[in-house]
């Protein structure tokens, strides 16, 4: 049986006109559509959901403050690393750095430079060319000291503290232009040879002013060289590298070591003609070295005349013991390949360093050091160019023929025994009228004793006593060395000295 819709079920499946906007209104509120479908929200609904969310964040104290903190955060970063660019660019734009670390030779040259400005800052001597602090009236307070003794004539010495600045910031002004240096220490890196940690110096200043390094540390080793004038230095070997060994010695005269008549300055002279004739060794292709084997027994002056031709010809001395042990033939080479300039490489004692081709000590300890490897560090294809070696020895048939060849010992010379002619020519050295510190201190002596300064004359016939003395002795098979002889002098008067000689004189054999 048919039945018709009810009218209300009619009216309420048939749109009207108000239909669309009444079921907008309710998908709104969550009504679904005919469908079963969840209707979308309405623009103007949507509008109104945001503008209530705003309301409800704003009047949310917790979430304005987070919002306001996040705000500076972000300035706040942002202008800090606008600032460390700018820094960082005018850094390298205007400022200029230099490095010193502790290993490079003008390290100490530097240091002995900021050591010296600091004394004349403390005695209110300081110029503009180094004045440490900001000014005079403000000092470095971070400050390390470097003691050294100081000998004086009267041969009393006394302690010298140098105080430099430490580890930390310093500021000086130099040549008109501020420079701040950092001296850094690291505990953790250690200098194995030396026992002290690793350091680094650091000068900045103004890139304008960098040409003024150079001037700075010209300046530091005039300074350097300046302490050291007149005086011998002495490197010994630690590791692979030269270090000065204690203070700089006085400079020894060539006159203060008496040698057989012409001896001394036929060797002289032969080693100023060798360093005269760089050029000349290079257009033959000869290897520019020198070899000198200065042989005799204990007491003839080998290793005095070293030191005097040294200073004479304002050179200095590497000296190098071949026993030592951790040495090496390849740090044996190393170390002959840099040696300073202007400097003997002396190898004292060769025959008991090297008297076997295989050497052990008395506790058992063999040298590193092998014979052929000496040979090859002395004139090898790795052997260095303007060397100059001296070797001495009290025992010149111990020596091995390989190592006095030509080549490796160009020149050979005897420092025997006093002859008559050298011990007149000491006499007359120590008791004469030329002046010189050993002569004051023996005439001083004398003077003291009551007894008058001798003529030149007496000095004279006085020395001709002494000469045959020598002379008589000699031909008896007797000898004395001239150490013994200078000994013998200083201790003594002239007259005195003159009735002990013969006392002093010894069989060749015992010699």
């Amino acid at each position: 049986m048919f039945r018709a819709p009810l009218p209300q079920q009619a009216q309420r499946s048939q749109p009207t006109e108000a239909g669309p906007s009444t079921a907008s209104s309710l998908s709104a509120d969550g009504v679904v559509g005919t469908d079963g479908a969840p209707l979308p929200p309405a623009p103007g609904a949507s509008a109104e959901g945001d503008s209530l969310i705003n309301r409800m964040m704003a009047d949310n104290p917790y979430f304005s403050a987070g919002a306001g903190l996040m705000g500076i955060g972000v300035v706040l970063t942002a202008l800090r690393r606008s600032v460390t660019l700018g820094a960082t660019f005018a850094q390298r734009r205007m400022l200029v750095t230099l490095e010193i670390p502790s290993k490079d030779r003008s390290y100490p040259w530097f240091l002995e430079w900021m050591a010296h400005q600091t004394a004349a800052q403390q005695k209110g001597k300081a110029k503009a060319p180094g004045l440490f602090g900001f000014g005079q009236g403000l000092r470095s307070h971070e400050l390390a000291v470097e003691t050294s003794y100081k000998q004086h004539e009267n041969g009393a010495s006394e302690a010298v503290f140098n105080l430099v600045p430490g580890p930390g910031t310093h500021y000086f002004k130099y040549d008109g232009s501020w420079f701040q240096v950092k001296r850094e220490r690291d505990s953790k890196l250690m200098d194995l040879h030396s026992g002290t940690p690793w350091e680094t110096l650091t000068l900045t200043t103004l890139s304008t002013s960098r040409n003024l390094f150079s001037n700075l540390l010209s300046e530091a080793r005039e300074l350097a060289e300046a302490s050291t004038e007149g005086k011998t230095v002495v490197y010994t070997a630690w590791g692979v590298e030269w270090r000065p060994f204690g203070k700089p010695r006085r400079r020894r005269e060539m006159g203060s070591v008496v040698l057989a008549e012409g001896q001394a300055e036929e060797i002289e002279s032969d080693l100023k003609g060798f360093l005269g004739r760089g050029k000349w060794y290079a257009d033959r292709g000869i290897p520019y070295r020198r070899g000198y084997l200065l042989h005799g027994p204990p007491g003839s002056g080998k290793t005095s005349f070293i030191q005097a031709l040294a200073g004479s010809l304002n050179y200095n001395i590497c000296l190098m013991n071949l026993s030592e042990r951790g040495l090496t033939d390849d740090k044996l080479n190393h170390l002959l390949g840099l040696v300073p300039e202007r400097s003997f490489v002396l190898l004292e004692d060769i025959d008991s360093a090297f008297n076997r081709r295989i050497q052990t000590s008395e506790d058992g300890y063999k040298s590193s050091v092998t014979f052929s490897g000496l040979l090859n560090a002395l004139d090898g294809v790795a052997s260095s160019e303007e060397r100059i070696i001296f070797m001495t020895t009290n025992h010149f048939d111990r020596l091995d023929p390989a190592l006095i060849r030509p080549g490796r010992v160009d020149i050979q010379a005897l420092l025997g025994d006093a002859e008559g002619e050298q011990a007149k020519r000491l006499f007359i050295k120590f008791y004469g009228n030329t002046p010189s510190e050993i002569e004051g201190a023996v005439k001083g002596r004398i003077m003291r004793e009551g007894e008058v300064p001798l003529s030149d004359e007496e000095v004279e016939t006085m020395g001709n006593q002494v000469q045959g003395i020598i002379e008589d002795e000699k031909r008896q098979g007797r000898a004395v060395s001239m150490a013994s002889l200078q000994g013998h002098f200083i201790r003594n008067g002239a007259k005195e000295s003159i009735g002990g000689i013969r006392e002093l004189c010894r069989p060749l054999e015992q010699e």
